[in-house]
């Protein structure tokens, strides 16, 4: 299968909003205060944005409630091109355990992750249609480690069901992953060394324990 390249899809829908003038609401789908800086320094410059901060996946609640203040802070903090609205999500953890069940064993990238894609694409669909969004998107394909593909078209068919568009992307191209790490440190956000659900945290913490073995 050829690979899609969603930058150059980007790069065609901005140009086409350029011309027309008026700016479009886009809810964007954030993980995290970091993974978003990027992503709102580059969009706030063609839609109305709000971040909708729906992750049931992270564990344990504590770190779910840390990483959105990191994002509300960020959008305080942050001086960007247009003022950007906050909508926090439930954290209905039921949600992730339910999918996740017979996949615990899996590593970071498996099915397990592309069903919890599924999940947070799908509630973000919602809301945007109920609120009359004109687009909607996620911040998660700036990660080396999600699948780009795979995100955008869990977006696409999330798109036809729910008649509202999705914004395909791929943030991690031409240096957004760097861009992010160099903005979370000119804010001092917090970068956690985990996605955040329980299973990447062990995945996290047996690599950080292997790797101390090695030393």
């Amino acid at each position: 299968m050829i690979k899609e390249n969603y930058q150059h899809i980007l790069d065609k829908t901005l140009k086409q909003i350029e011309k027309g003038g008026d700016r479009p609401r886009l809810l964007l789908h954030s993980c995290c205060a970091p993974c978003s800086s990027y992503v709102l320094e580059y969009l706030t410059s063609y839609f109305d944005i709000t971040i909708f901060y729906y992750n049931p996946n992270i564990f344990p609640q504590e770190e779910f409630l840390f990483r959105a203040d990191e994002q509300q802070k960020l959008i305080e903090n942050m001086p960007l091109k247009a003022p950007v609205s906050f909508l926090l999500g439930e954290y209905d953890t039921e949600s992730f355990f339910s999918l996740a069940k017979g996949h615990e064993r899996e590593l970071e990238g498996g099915p397990r992750c592309k069903a919890c894609y599924s999940l947070r694409l799908r509630k973000t669909a919602e809301e945007a249609k109920k609120g009359g969004f004109d687009y909607f998107t996620t911040t998660l394909s700036i990660s080396p480690h999600k699948d780009a593909q795979a995100l955008n078209q869990i977006g696409k068919q999330l798109a036809e069901n729910y008649d509202v568009p999705y914004l395909f992307s791929d943030f991690k191209k031409r240096d957004g992953y760097r861009r992010s790490c160099q903005l979370s440190e000119s804010f001092g956000l917090y970068r956690q060394n985990y996605c955040g659900c329980p299973y990447s945290k062990l995945e996290a913490e047996l690599r950080e324990e292997n790797s101390q073995n090695e030393i």
